[in-house]
């Protein structure tokens, strides 16, 4: 089967590095009845961003109002879900290594029964070139939560 590779948006907040921040907004989000296809989070200094893609922006960006989240975005990523196999993340990496495009972040996880789940980025004068080599029909699609 072909990895499904998806244009997502995503945002990011900043909260203070320190226990329980991240807490708040999950939290927040969870009693919003927010789903999320992807989360990242990463110390900044004193403080720390969590990225977050959403599966339904308009619920999201609701959600994060009413709590008073502090969003940045949208911006661009890719959501990328398959068969974990050897070498996955590699064969991507290479087709945009083809193309003269640096893959600025990559998170991957095996995400158990054979399959895997990323999200990567690239900057964004390469997001166009880099979804016509790895969206199948150049097509954006919603993104759908990890294992769908």
């Amino acid at each position: 089967m072909a990895d499904k590779v998806q244009r997502v948006p995503y945002y990011y907040t900043v909260v203070p590095d320190k226990p329980g921040e991240g807490a708040k907004v999950f939290n927040a989000l969870k009693e919003a009845g927010v789903s999320l296809a992807a989360v990242v989070g990463f110390p900044q200094r004193r403080r720390a961003q969590i990225d977050l893609v959403p599966v339904d922006q308009a619920a999201f960006k609701a959600a994060a109002k009413a709590a008073k989240i502090k969003l940045v975005g949208p911006k661009s990523a890719f959501l990328i879900q398959g068969d974990d196999r050897v070498g996955a993340v590699a064969e991507i990496a290479e087709k945009l290594s083809q193309a003269n495009i640096n893959v600025t972040a990559v998170q991957a996880i095996a995400a158990g029964e054979g399959r895997y789940g990323a999200i990567l980025w690239v900057k964004p004068r390469d997001m166009n070139t880099a979804a016509k080599i790895l969206l199948p029909a150049a097509v954006e699609t919603p993104p759908l939560p990890l294992g769908d």
